[in-house]
């Protein structure tokens, strides 16, 4: 199902090759959930999309793998989480992580006291050099093979814009849609979910009471939005920090040894993903020594991401999910926190329990204004 007829022919094409049959083909999702032989869908759409796309489908009696970030607004996880239980449809996110088994085992621990009580948490996306310009736009003729208006779906009307600078079908199309409010989420809410996840794994806390963020799009000639540097500080009402970074243009700090990660500090130590558990050598805060894992902990190996989904699907049980559809949401609001904060350029404070700011201006970002006839309905 997509709404690019090339897009749809490729898709189909491999499809066939991959299973020896062709499938049916959909432009429009709402005739694709009316297959009574479809039981589960996956979204993989632009951020604005997989919210509605997802409700659309609970709806429907269809299970649901939604990509990440599940939601474009913190209104729009809040009704996914509640169609997910009003429905009984499983509805599983595109954090990946979740299903892996050395994680499972470390987060366990780490709940646990192995390094003690967390105080601080850090996220990191060093995109370094991938990120470059994606150029500017104009007005111009739609594709014929794209249909605009349904691409919009949800969305306010836009014109569509081509790109004067680089060889695609548009500004937006088919991945820069990313750094676009309208749209996307900039790139805390694409590839800095996955590490956002992890952090509120791991720091398991819920939602922050206060959040900060400051940034901006540096050294790029684009017509881009969304900040390519950004930092931004959650707090949580025990007084213990998140800090999550965001730098997509060429850095010499790297954030051990890798351009996407995370780290947790406690009392008794250090774990950094990928590297293991710490603690500092007394008196020598430069050097840090290993702290092997129990012989006793724990390994499960529950599958990966799309067996956990299938086994769900299969049980019944929104345990047997690799995450559970409420976490996701809190993950995906951690995001859209740092966006607003560092939109309205001040430090909010937010109640956890409402998920509303103690700020007007602030709670007019909660949800966005949609497309008549096309809006995610309030279901919580």
């Amino acid at each position: 199902c997509d709404v690019d007829s090339k897009v749809l022919e490729r898709g189909g094409k491999n499809v066939e090759t991959a299973q020896g049959k062709a499938p049916k083909l959909y432009k429009d999702i709402r005739e694709a959930l009316e297959n009574k032989e479809i039981d589960a869908i996956t979204i993989a759409t632009p951020n604005h999309w997989h919210t509605l796309a997802a409700v659309w489908g609970c709806q429907a009696g269809k299970d649901v793998y939604v990509e990440k970030p599940l939601s474009h607004s913190i209104y729009e996880g809040r009704q996914l989480v509640a169609a997910a239980q009003k429905y009984g449809r499983i509805v599983q996110h595109g954090t990946q992580s979740r299903a892996n088994s050395t994680l499972i085992r470390d987060m366990k621990l780490i709940h646990d006291g192995f390094i003690g009580k967390i105080g601080e948490s850090r996220g990191y996306v060093y995109k370094n050099g991938n990120r470059g310009p994606i150029g500017h736009g104009k007005p111009g003729p739609v594709p014929e093979n794209l249909d605009w208006t349904l691409w919009q779906g949800p969305s306010r009307d836009h014109e569509f814009m081509i790109n004067v600078d680089r060889k695609k079908p548009g500004l937006y199309v088919h991945y820069d849609w990313h750094y676009f409010w309208e749209y996307g989420n900039g790139e805390i809410g694409n590839q800095g979910v996955h590490q956002m996840d992890i952090a509120c794994w791991g720091h398991n806390r819920g939602l922050p009471v206060k959040v900060y963020s400051s940034g901006g799009r540096y050294g790029l000639d684009d017509d881009g939005q969304t900040p390519n540097t950004q930092a931004t500080t959650f707090t949580y009402a025990d007084g213990s920090i998140m800090t999550f970074q965001v730098r997509n243009l060429g850095s010499f700090e790297e954030c051990d040894g890798g351009n996407c990660g995370n780290s947790f500090f406690g009392t008794k130590g250090m774990y950094i993903v990928g590297k293991g558990f710490f603690s500092y050598k007394e008196g020598k805060t430069a050097e840090r020594e290993a702290i092997p894992v129990p012989d006793d902990a724990a390994n499960p190996d529950k599958g990966g991401k799309w067996e956990r989904f299938f086994r769900a699907v299969r049980s019944r049980k929104p345990e047997d999910q690799s995450v559970s559809t409420l976490d996701a949401h809190f993950s995906c609001v951690h995001c859209q926190l740092g966006n607003i904060a560092y939109r309205l350029g001040r430090s909010l404070d937010f109640d956890p329990k409402t998920e509303r700011f103690k700020d007007k201006e602030a709670n007019k970002h909660i949800k966005r204004e949609y497309r008549k006839g096309i809006e995610v309905p309030q279901l919580a």
